[in-house]
This record gives C-alpha cells, structure tokens and sequence, in this order.
C-alpha cells in the first residue's frame, strides 16, 4: 500500500490515507486480515488510521522540537544566511521598516513595491 495522504480529513477526523491496487491485495500475505472478500471486481483496498489526539496536539511545541533537532538547527543555518539578510536589509538599511498603506490588498502591493526594490539594487551590484 502507499501513502495517499498524510493530513487526511474524513467526517471530521485527521489522519493517513493509504491506497493499494488490486493486484497489490492478490498478492498480500495480509489479504484476508484487510478485505471481507477475496478480490474479485474491486479495484483495489483503501485504508484510513485516525490520529490520536489531535485536538490535544501542540502543534507550536511540535516545531519548537523540530527545529531544537540537529537537522532542525542545520536547516534553519541555511535560513539565516538566506533569507535574513533580505529583511535587515529593507528594514534597516532601506528604512522600509513600516507599512504606510492600510488594507491587505494595498499593504502586499507595498510590500512587493519593497522587494522589487530590493531585487533591483542586487542587479545593479551584479552588473556594475
């Protein structure tokens, strides 16, 4: 069986959805535990497990783990190096540091106003 989604919501439930052809459940030494009938015209087996729990899932503390994890660390590394400079750069050096617009419509228009901004000092340095 393969993994069909992770994050799947069934009456109101989340959990994993797998998903098994037919000629996959003919040959499954699991076969008579997952299907009522042996396999006739189906076209294959679908199962949902439900997560436990996941009203009760800290979803904040879950990513705090992530990222205190060695791999977490190595991967948010690469961020700061990445991305942060970006964001020093127009607010600090630029002194786009607030958003003078109201409205969501008008605040991303300002803020890709910013970012094309940004993105064209880079390219003047690159080609200069």
């Amino acid at each position: 069986m393969r993994l069909s989604s992770k994050n799947a919501v069934i009456r109101g439930e989340r959990g994993a959805q797998f998903c098994g052809y037919l000629n996959d459940c003919r040959q499954c030494v699991h076969q008579p535990l997952c299907m009522r009938k042996p396999p006739g015209k189906q076209v294959g087996r679908q199962v949902f497990f439900i997560y436990k729990n996941t009203k009760d899932f800290d979803h904040m503390q879950a990513m705090k783990d992530k990222i205190d994890s060695p791999e977490g660390r190595r991967q948010y590394s690469k961020r700061l190096g990445c991305v942060e400079p970006v964001f020093g750069n127009i607010t600090v050096n630029k002194q786009m540091n607030r958003f003078t617009l109201r409205g969501q419509e008008k605040v991303n228009a300002q803020w890709a106003m910013f970012s094309m901004l940004h993105n064209m000092e880079k390219l003047r340095n690159c080609i200069i």
